[in-house]
């Protein structure tokens, strides 16, 4: 009889059944920041795909034939297909937008000028889209139905 109670009342190993149950509170913490972690880093590479592909548009001639491979060397820099970057140009006079839709975006850029007495401003952008998936697939914060996550990098530039 004495053995039991001395056995109940030793508290030896504890500390190993303590650890056991927050085990896995602390490994989903970490996965969590893992996660967390290689999601930043992924949307990182993707802005800085967006700014090495807008360098071009800064540093080269402000051409139409530029702007024309912006969308194939963002995709290289970011390692997606064409279809994953959008690149967007316009001109603004006054701050206000000239490009009436995506159709004539192009030819608005190259061909519309702000009436006498306005300023003028052109600008260039790249959207870059890229999917993530985590080492858990999740259903909330922002999750897509499959558990990834739609990543987007982007930059701009006014041009003039």
């Amino acid at each position: 009889m004495r053995r039991p109670i001395a056995l109940f009342r030793d508290e030896r190993g504890s500390s190993l059944i303590e650890m056991a149950l927050m085990l896995p509170v602390l490994a989903t913490l970490l996965i969590g920041m893992v996660d967390l972690s290689r999601g930043y880093s992924a949307k990182l590479f993707l802005e800085q795909a967006a700014q090495r592909s807008i360098e071009r548009a800064m540093n080269g001639k402000k051409e139409t034939e530029l702007f024309e491979t912006l969308k194939a060397e963002a995709a290289a820099a970011a390692e997606v297909s064409e279809s994953a970057v959008t690149v967007r140009y316009w001109l603004e006079c006054d701050g206000v937008s000239q490009n009436t839709s995506p159709a004539t975006m192009k030819a608005d850029y190259e061909n519309s000028v702000c009436n006498d007495g306005e300023s003028q401003a052109r600008y260039v952008n790249v959207r870059i889209q890229k999917v993530f998936t985590p080492i858990f697939s999740t259903r909330f914060a922002g999750a897509r139905l499959d558990g990834t996550y739609l990543l987007d990098g982007e930059a701009g530039i006014r041009v003039q």
